[in-house]
């Protein structure tokens, strides 16, 4: 039977090839479902893993905006590295990294350990991300048979934060929250063992140099921001820690535009985000970044905590976001050409805001079926409408040469976003749990609906950063039809399905591509 991705093969030659391009192919969408996968697996499995590390309640955020940090930080450092050294050798070396690092989690002893090994996770996940993608086209080399290939990418993309979930669940119920990550390790390194023997090394003809003083700036700076959350919810926002933590953070992302304007070859041009469209678009990344991570932290402990579900019932109660995204972005990847990306933007961000504000309306005992399930339903539509045309103007009228950074962007917003909202909203969410308790004190059942009001007092803040994406978008999106790229405006029909998984990395494919 002839492959559903390549044409049939005409000789012995063309028949072997024609194999290896098939196991390429295996080999570079299980390096992305890993990807994709080990952002979601470890939310099911938290709050055991809370319980067994004795992680406080403020820092539990951690174990999901460590990895989410280095990830979004490192990115477009790493599509830099993978194009210079090779980017079978960096894929390789990112997978064993990566299988070494989910172990030394999976193993840890102590919260500090845990949240080290989720960063050197997201490190080697930066760098074997763009590595990826770039493979998949020098492998792919004839337009139609790489279409279809990234169609198939994009869908086991696309259904890795889905199979996360559920696989998280079923691993902490059945063997032990440690398994998330354990699980990855044999799986790692039996891909990098089929890596060296199915893929080509390719790399890129020039040298441009790194951006290393743009890279540790950033990082420091985040990081600091992030800390200085976490600090808020146990010293209060006015104790002189956080306040410190704050000011260096603000202070040190000034020093990163300095090193960017300055600096030969930036990592991130500032041209790049100063255009209306551009900008636009990757603040509005930025927001739903923010609005979303936070969402299933909190769900996750509603459900385990509150309504008592198990891990594996846990994992299956979150389904419906992933049915709502892959709906959403179907019917806007078919409505792209026709309407353009600013109606597409406002109209699912306004859905997502009300399908959120849904959600501040929980209680302790809502049910499913009638409250969560729609809610999510209709939160999740809103993103899927959201995320291909928000993707599709971060290219808008940008330079051949800066291509590589604009769709890369797109993902790091929205990683970044996702560290500093889990921080912030897990604040706080935690300084209102505690004044319910203080001002409802003797209430019966409090230790049960105290923790609800701040999960409700969580989602209002995530609404009103939807909100605020959506009057983003409303402002400084005047892109028309006419001016999308022609693969965005063409072709969205064909792939938009796909296009909800490689949003995870679509952008580092261009960053190690466009960067000569």
């Amino acid at each position: 039977m002839a492959s559903p991705i390549l044409a049939a093969a005409t000789s012995p030659a063309e028949a072997a090839e024609h194999r290896r391009r098939n196991w390429a192919l295996v080999v570079l969408a299980v390096a992305q479902l890993i990807i994709v996968l080990d952002a979601s697996v470890v939310v099911v499995a938290l709050p055991s893993a809370q319980r067994a590390l004795h992680i406080s309640v403020a820092d539990r955020q951690w174990v999901m905006t460590a990895y989410t940090l280095a990830f979004g930080t490192l990115l477009l450092l790493g599509g830099r590295i993978a194009d210079y050294m090779g980017r079978r050798r960096t894929f390789v070396v990112g997978l064993l990294g990566f299988a070494a690092t989910s172990a030394l989690g999976g193993l840890a002893q102590s919260a500090a350990m845990l949240f080290a090994a989720r960063a050197l996770q997201g490190g080697f996940a930066a760098v074997m991300a763009p590595s990826a993608l770039s493979l998949l086209t020098t492998t792919f080399t004839e337009p139609r048979e790489r279409a279809r290939a990234f169609g198939v990418y994009g869908a086991v993309a696309g259904s890795g934060a889905a199979i996360g979930l559920v696989l998280g669940g079923t691993l902490t119920q059945f063997a032990s929250w440690r398994w998330t990550l354990l699980i990855n390790v044999p799986i790692a390194f039996l891909t990098a063992l089929a890596a060296v023997r199915v893929l080509h090394e390719s790399r890129a003809d020039s040298r441009r140099g790194y951006d290393l003083s743009g890279a540790a700036t950033v990082t420091a700076a985040l990081f600091l921001l992030v800390y200085g959350f976490t600090t808020a919810g146990t010293d209060g926002w006015s104790s002189p820690v956080t306040l410190g933590l704050l000011g260096a953070a603000v202070a040190g992302l000034v020093a990163f535009v300095v090193v960017e304007l300055r600096s030969a070859h930036p990592l991130l041009p500032v041209r790049v985000v100063l255009d209306r469209n551009r900008g636009g678009s990757f603040l509005t990344s930025l927001l739903v970044g923010c609005a979303m991570l936070g969402t299933f932290l909190f769900l996750t402990y509603y459900f385990q905590g509150t309504l008592h579900y198990s891990a594996v019932r846990t994992g299956f109660a979150f389904l419906p976001f992933s049915l709502g995204i892959i709906l959403g972005a179907t019917l806007s990847s078919r409505l792209l050409p026709r309407v353009g990306p600013r109606t597409l933007m406002v109209a699912g961000l306004a859905v997502a805001t009300l399908g959120m504000a849904w959600m501040t309306q929980l209680h302790a005992g809502s049910p499913y079926l009638s409250h969560l399930l729609p809610a999510e339903l209709v939160t999740a539509f809103g993103m899927g409408t959201t995320f291909v045309p928000m993707s599709s103007t971060a290219l808008v009228g940008v330079d051949h040469a800066d291509a590589g950074v604009a769709s890369a962007l797109v993902n790091t917003t929205q990683q970044i976003g996702s560290t500093l909202g889990t921080a912030l909203l897990n604040t706080v969410a935690a300084s209102a749990t505690s004044a319910f308790v203080l001002a409802h004190h003797g209430l019966p059942d409090l230790a049960r609906v105290a923790p609800v009001h701040g999960y409700t007092t969580g989602f209002a803040v995530s609404t009103g950063l939807l909100l605020a994406a959506a009057v983003t978008a409303a402002t400084l999106i005047r892109a028309r039809r006419g001016d999308l790229p022609a693969e965005a405006a063409g072709g969205a029909g064909e792939v938009g399905f796909a296009l909800v998984g490689e949003l995870e990395e679509e952008g580092a494919l261009a960053a190690v591509s466009a960067l000569d």
